[in-house]
């Protein structure tokens, strides 16, 4: 067996990497620097997508227990008067799953914890502090302090799953890039003895005065959070005084003094990501990585996409069956995407609290226009994330990079990924003779999910990798192409060219040791990274917006 892969965090981010590497029979020592896991709510939102990853980490059911589907959005007024609803028809998604869960985070690490300790091939060590981390041939050193005593493992690569305050990160020594969004906020959690006359939908209040978001989690918990304004003394805000003013407005026959305050702690949204995710076998996965403004409830989900992008990645470099190059598609594929996330977030955050004044009032009635307008409530609520962009042109209707859909079974049939299994699968309309295919052939009707989806693309067949969206390497769908008799013209020939693969510098020194800055980027390329247009002069300009735009793509890769 090989030497396990280090995995540093036990939240939901690190124990889903686990268990997915698992699954693949590949064992993981966690490394949690705190002695329990923490029991306060944080992370209360994932999308159908994502509880799609919990599926294949096998915590999928349980989790249906412990959460409930989210039906909808209202937008507010400062006095809590509706200006837009939003409901959603079909509460479950193209995933077979709710697409939108509200849920409790202790909750869902309490099974991700069972599952964890279930499984022979994971160890987690709790009270276990990283103090170094040394570069070595085939992976790292990892040095770490548990109970007084100093221990060192040497992993054939190590996952940083440690959060804002990655430890991993900082050993590094790589450098956030700043996506311009930083702002003060307030979170309340509680339990009531008395159910709030509230809708079970998220409520956003639209008031430039103070923007707030309230929801029901679940049974007797709630969640508040308040945007802090300047010339805000947190501390009046958090005494039971400000508490009781601020939730007033939703608790009418409730009492204050009956409810249960279990955490009112102020938090700094943030919108930054890493300027790099990988030095060689040391990969950094979640809040280490990329940070999330809350708005659409993306901060978790995009944690836990990441596992699952890299873990069947990590397992075929390990086992030798692809080349370490291919770790570098990591974050050329999971980069682009969180990206879209996070100014997704933003632009719904300055949407739904951002002007004052006449901006306000300009917004509020766009919205109650908007809402006129068929199909906006769809919308508004739409839970596909953005497909993975492995080329920079791609069809309109093409899958690639996109989902497969998964319908709900009948209570005694198996989810269309257990079909598909762990590894590359060819999803065909056409018979196909699985002895001639180098991997899983499953073959669908013209009527059910999947078929619709190839015939609604224009394909017949696709090749669908471990995390089911359709976007193999070119070599993977010729080689299926040539051995399963294929015709061209299928979905093959629109698949997208391999990531371009950064650049990573060799590194070997202990956490907090320092090294020199990256090279200076070219200023129009920076100025474009910084404010997304590029600059007014210069040859770029010239060139056409679109040149400017490809090239700066080009430059900021490097």
């Amino acid at each position: 067996m090989m030497p396990p892969v280090v995995i540093v965090g036990a939240g939901p981010v690190g124990l889903t990497a686990a268990l997915l590497l698992a699954r693949r029979q590949v064992p993981c020592l966690v490394l949690e620097r705190h002695p329990k896991p923490y029991p306060l709510p944080r992370a209360v939102h994932l999308d159908g997508e994502v509880v799609r990853i919990l599926q294949q980490a096998g915590v999928a059911e349980h989790f249906a227990e412990v959460s409930r589907p989210m039906p909808g959005l209202r937008l507010v007024d400062g006095r809590l008067r509706t200006l837009a609803e939003f409901h959603r028809g079909n509460p479950v998604g193209a995933s077979g799953h709710p697409e939108a869960s509200m849920f409790d985070q202790p909750d869902l690490e309490a099974l991700l914890n069972q599952a964890a300790a279930d499984s022979p091939l994971i160890t987690i060590q709790r009270a276990a502090e990283v103090t170094g981390l040394t570069h070595r041939a085939g992976g790292a050193l990892v040095r770490y302090r548990q109970h007084g005593h100093d221990h060192a493992v040497h992993a054939p690569a190590v996952l940083g799953c440690d959060g804002a305050g990655s430890t991993i990160r900082t050993a590094l020594d790589i450098e956030w890039r700043d996506l311009g969004f930083t702002e003060p906020w307030l979170v309340i959690d509680v339990r009531s003895p008395k159910p709030l006359p509230v809708w079970e939908g998220v409520h956003q209040v639209c008031d430039p005065r103070r923007a707030a978001t309230f929801m029901h989690l679940l049974g007797d918990r709630y969640r508040w959070e308040f945007r802090i304004l300047p010339g805000d003394r947190v501390q009046d805000l958090t005494s039971p005084a400000g508490l009781a003013r601020l939730l007033a407005p939703w608790l009418e026959d409730v009492d204050f003094e009956d409810l249960r305050i279990l955490r009112s702690a102020t938090y700094t949204f943030q919108a930054r990501i890493a300027r790099s995710w990988r030095e060689r076998r040391v990969l950094l996965l979640g809040d280490a990585a990329h940070q999330t403004p809350p708005f659409i409830g993306q901060g978790l989900g995009s944690g836990l996409r990441d596992a699952a992008n890299l873990a069947w990645k990590l397992d075929l470099v390990l086992r030798g069956a692809a080349d370490e190059t291919l770790l570098d598609s990591y974050q050329a594929e999971r980069e682009p995407h969180t990206l879209a996330m996070i100014h997704g977030a933003k632009l719904v955050g300055w949407a739904l609290t951002g002007g004052n004044g006449h901006t306000a009032g300009v917004r509020r009635s766009l919205v109650r226009q908007m809402c006129r307008i068929p199909g906006i409530s769809r919308a508004v609520l739409r839970a596909d994330s953005p497909p993975l962009r492995l080329a920079l042109r791609r069809a309109r209707r093409s899958p690639v990079g996109r989902l497969i859909p998964q319908p709900r079974p009948e209570s005694d049939g198996d989810w269309f990924d257990d079909l598909l299994g762990d590894g590359f699968a060819l999803v065909t309309l056409d018979p196909v003779d699985p002895g001639t295919a180098p991997c899983r052939v499953v073959h669908v009707d013209d009527d059910s999910p999947a078929g619709h989806w190839l015939s609604g693309a224009g394909i017949r067949a696709a090749l669908v990798r471990p995390t089911a969206p359709s976007a193999p390497s070119p070599g993977s769908a010729a080689r299926c192409r040539e051995h399963c008799r294929i015709p061209k013209g299928t979905g093959h020939d629109r698949l997208a060219g391999r990531p371009r693969p950064l650049r990573h510098r060799p590194l070997s020194h202990p956490v907090h040791s320092r090294r020199a800055r990256p090279p200076r980027r070219h200023a129009w390329a920076a100025r474009l990274e910084r404010t997304g247009r590029p600059g007014p002069h210069g040859r770029h300009r010239r060139a056409g917006r679109g040149a400017v735009h490809l090239l700066a793509r080009r430059a900021l890769r490097r």
